[in-house]
């Protein structure tokens, strides 16, 4: 291949090729090359259009581009390789930041067609939309970036297209003692009064769907844990895998385990909210609710691969105090309907002496403890991801992971089981 980029006038598969060299790496390839060739042909009767992608992408945004346009679709939404999402997010991910959340791009003042003015058409180009991150995220350089040009709406945006979000940053400072106000401040607006656990997490180490060692019970004492695969014994603030033996491991379990070596930090901060920096030379891949959410996708909806140096946040006690109590009251609602509708209290024509409301309601008055506890629970596997985007659809066919049980959260949970009509009321932890 010519060492110049190409230009409009090259076939499509040169001009693919070439854009592909430029992608992040955060979607697999296969994905990438569907989306790459699905623009690409989309352009090639709007060859100056195409020819500011090449110069755009070529060139990560050095030179000035023009709008690249694509049509909008009914939902605003674009169809590659079975998944649906947003244009400008998904061209945004594979050329400029692979960890972007939907709800984080702002259209710079110079883009025509940007996709938040609604035209019907949208411009794609990466480099007319800058990175809008949410208030204590770390950027590439470790610092909070403050927003430019002095706009005090409480947003952060990244002020280079070279910096990501979920890249190195420098170690935070160790938690320290607060004084007696900070206290009394942290006191006031906690989600509860009851005691602290004693451990703030237990964690579980798995190969396939066989746990492997004890369980390992994290101190409060200890706000920051290293899940790391080398053989030294373990103890206090580090969970050391490579010393566990299996007698059934695989030789998929074998090679991940060589590629674990410094693992993960998890650090909790204040309450019970838990970030997470990857020591790894290889992406670990995170199920959190929290970071669902923070995407805009459905509980349990994702799986969320987390570069080597990155530190992101992957659980927020408040939000999860929310979603409990939200499904709690959910649920009381639900069994008083189906009461009522057993009885016969709910007339309608679907009303046969209550039973048919009474099966309709039955799911919702059903939420058990297994339900809530899923909210409590993190779940990383190493090297190899899982998921509607990989081979594995189960973390239980992954070579190597582990399940973090977070206790403030469990008991919160406790306290919300008391004020909920449950067929199992058994305790959370």
């Amino acid at each position: 291949m010519s060492v110049n980029p190409p230009s409009s006038n090259d076939a499509c598969l040169s001009i693919v090729h070439s854009l592909m060299c430029h992608r992040q790496g955060g979607e697999n390839e296969g994905f990438a090359k569907r989306a790459i060739e699905s623009l690409v042909k989309k352009l090639k009767e709007k060859k100056d259009e195409l020819d500011s992608l090449i110069t755009a992408i070529t060139t990560n945004g050095v030179h000035p581009s023009k709008c690249v346009t694509i049509q909008r679709t009914l939902d605003g939404r674009l169809q590659v390789a079975g998944r649906k999402g947003f244009p400008h997010v998904i061209y945004a991910r594979l050329w400029r930041w692979p960890d972007l959340h939907k709800n984080e791009l702002k259209h710079v003042k110079f883009c025509q067609y940007a996709f938040d003015l609604k035209y019907d058409n949208v411009c794609v180009n990466p480099y007319h939309y800058e990175r809008v991150v949410s208030p204590g995220i770390v950027s590439g350089s470790g610092a909070i970036l403050p927003l430019q040009g002095g706009h005090g709406d409480g947003r952060l945006q990244t002020p280079s297209p070279q910096v990501q979000v979920m890249t190195p940053a420098p170690r935070p400072p160790t938690p320290t003692q607060p004084a007696p106000q900070q206290q009394a401040a942290q006191q006031s607006s906690q989600t509860s009064h009851s005691q602290q656990p004693s451990f703030w997490c237990s964690i579980s180490y798995f190969e396939m769907d066989v746990q492997v060692g004890e369980m390992f019970k994290v101190p409060s004492s200890c706000p920051v844990v290293t899940v790391d695969g080398y053989v030294d014994p373990s103890g206090g603030d580090r969970f050391c895998l490579g010393q566990l033996s299996n007698v059934h491991r695989t030789d998929a379990s074998e090679r991940a385990r060589l590629h674990i070596g410094k693992g993960v930090q998890l650090e909790c901060r204040g309450e019970g909210d838990v970030w997470m920096r990857c020591m790894s030379d290889h992406a670990v891949f995170v199920q959190s609710y929290y970071l669902d959410r923070e995407a805009g996708r459905a509980p349990g909806d994702a799986v969320h691969k987390i570069y080597p140096g990155a530190y992101i946040k992957v659980f927020d006690l408040r939000q999860c105090h929310r979603q409990m109590q939200q499904q709690a009251a959910t649920a009381q609602a639900a069994a008083a309907a189906q009461a009522a509708a057993v009885a016969g209290n709910i007339p309608g024509p679907g009303s046969v002496g209550g039973i048919a409301p009474a099966v309709s309601l039955s799911a919702a008055a059903g939420i058990g403890v297994d339900d809530l506890r899923r909210l409590c629970i993190l779940r990383l596997s190493f090297v190899k991801g899982w998921g509607p985007d990989y081979p594995r659809q189960s973390i239980k066919h992954t070579p190597c992971w582990v399940e973090v049980h977070l206790h403030r959260a469990l008991q919160l949970l406790d306290e919300v089981l008391h004020t909920m009509p449950l067929a199992d009321p058994g305790p959370a932890n």
